[in-house]
């Protein structure tokens, strides 16, 4: 089967390895023309503008977009546009907002035109192990580009489905990070309590390696964490400042306007923006009402 991929950086670039190693004809662009170079001497055809793309495919086209959330997906969309025809379809396989897919669809449709939001999950490992796709759109396009996720999947029948109409595949894996920001902070949490206790001694990466397997809190995660631990427990070289992605906060948002309590997932994400404070005012503040109330000792006084 064909493609046209729009956006080579790491996930992009790789899912086009992926789909050349699995037989697809893909042609390949991105802004920055060095990594549209790189792919063409991996097997893609080149094509260095969005025009030069679309020609190059047969119709009914398939192009697909692993582009920013935003701004930057919104354009290639507009973009794309005028240069599609009946029929074509554009896949969003970045993590755009849902309700910015529920409009998109809808314009497409007003030009004839399919969209199928993918929400897709295995970062840079999804090369070798393939990639997990939550997947929204009209069902008979879907299935009509069965042999592109089939190629992308951890397994021809496992990791990856079709969830519902558009909007559905990006809903579903915007829950699905929520669900990893409360692991995450869960298993950060542990990890501290553990270095934190003296007299045991406890090498964290032996307890990393012990719960890896059989143990009921087991993931590819807790993997992840063993590899850093095993490299260096006091973690000295890395900062900690975590990033999100946007998708914990519209998770919050929604959890919010459906009237779901979601503490767990709500507080990991806060957890993310103080990991960004240095010397915490709110933090100073709770020292001082502690020491008003109870005499407690303030750190940093004489």
């Amino acid at each position: 089967m064909e493609l046209g991929m729009i956006g080579l950086g790491k996930m992009g670039g790789n899912m086009t390895r992926r789909l050349l190693r699995g037989g697809h004809r893909v042609v390949a662009h991105d802004r920055i023309g060095a990594r549209t170079q790189e792919m063409m001497e991996e097997g893609a055809e080149a094509a260095f503008s969005l025009e030069e793309l679309v020609g190059k495919l047969t119709p009914p086209r398939v192009v697909w977009t692993m582009l920013p959330a935003g701004d930057v997906t919104e354009s290639a969309i507009e973009a794309l546009l005028p240069l599609l025809s009946k029929g074509d379809v554009i896949v969003d396989g970045g993590n755009s907002n849902y309700t910015d897919t529920l409009r998109r669809g809808a314009r497409l449709r007003e030009h004839g035109l399919h969209l199928v939001d993918v929400g897709t999950s295995g970062g840079i490992w999804g090369l070798s192990e393939g990639y997990s796709m939550m997947i929204g759109g009209e069902k008979a396009v879907v299935e009509r580009l069965r042999p592109i996720f089939v190629t992308l999947a951890p397994a021809p029948d496992k990791g990856w489905g079709y969830v519902g109409p558009a909007g559905a595949g990006h809903f579903v894996k915007m829950v699905h990070n929520g669900i990893e920001y409360g692991v995450m902070q869960a298993y950060a949490e542990g990890f501290e309590i553990l270095r934190a206790k003296e007299g045991f001694d406890l090498d964290l990466h032996q307890i990393a390696e012990i719960w890896r397997y059989g143990s009921v809190i087991r993931s590819w995660l807790l993997g992840l964490i063993a590899v850093v631990l095993e490299e260096d427990q006091d973690l000295s070289d890395i900062k900690g400042w975590v990033a999100d992605s946007g998708e914990g906060r519209w998770m919050v948002a929604e959890a919010i306007n459906l009237d779901v309590p979601a503490p767990v997932i709500t507080m990991s994400l806060l957890m993310r923006f103080v990991s960004r404070q240095e010397g915490s005012y709110a933090a100073k503040l709770l020292a001082a009402m502690r020491k008003g109330f109870g005499g407690h000792v303030v750190r940093g006084e004489a």
